[in-house]
């Protein structure tokens, strides 16, 4: 992946629905050729996927919890019965003071309780911790730029 490449990703997380033409012109290429880049790039996994960003809080679910998971032993299905619960919206093996760290969002902390009882409710699963935000100060995409700066 070049440079290119990288300007080419940033302009697309910017706003997807940008037209090859103009992404072809923000860095020197012809639309068809900056077509053909982001066409190799899907091709090999880089974007995963084109989708919009919604407002959490305008939908309703306003309240974001980590919940950090341990257990035992993980059986085959921890991954897939997580991915069950629509309210987790991320699932992480970790290194640390428990074995999962996932990322929740609720419609308030009644609906954040039964949840938490879903989540314990998988095999495997001894104890959770959970730690509720507040506020956000900000969040943001992977920048493809970021190694170039360091």
């Amino acid at each position: 992946m070049d440079e290119i490449d990288r300007k080419l990703i940033g302009l697309l997380q910017e706003d997807a629905t940008r037209s090859y033409a103009s992404l072809g012109k923000e860095v020197g290429l012809s639309g068809g050729a900056a077509h053909e880049r982001v066409r190799k790039l899907r091709e090999r996994g880089v974007i995963r996927r084109t989708t919009i960003e919604v407002d959490p809080a305008a939908i309703g679910r306003d309240v974001v919890a980590y919940v950090l998971v341990d257990g035992g032993t993980w059986m085959g299905d921890t991954a897939e019965r997580l991915a069950a619960i629509p309210a987790v919206e991320e699932a992480h093996v970790i290194a640390g003071p428990a074995s999962l760290l996932l990322k929740v969002r609720t419609a308030g902390t009644r609906r954040l309780q039964e949840v938490l009882r879903q989540v314990f409710e998988v095999e495997g699963v001894t104890s959770t911790q959970t730690v509720v935000v507040l506020e956000t100060f900000f969040e943001r995409p992977s920048d493809p730029q970021v190694e170039l700066r360091l």
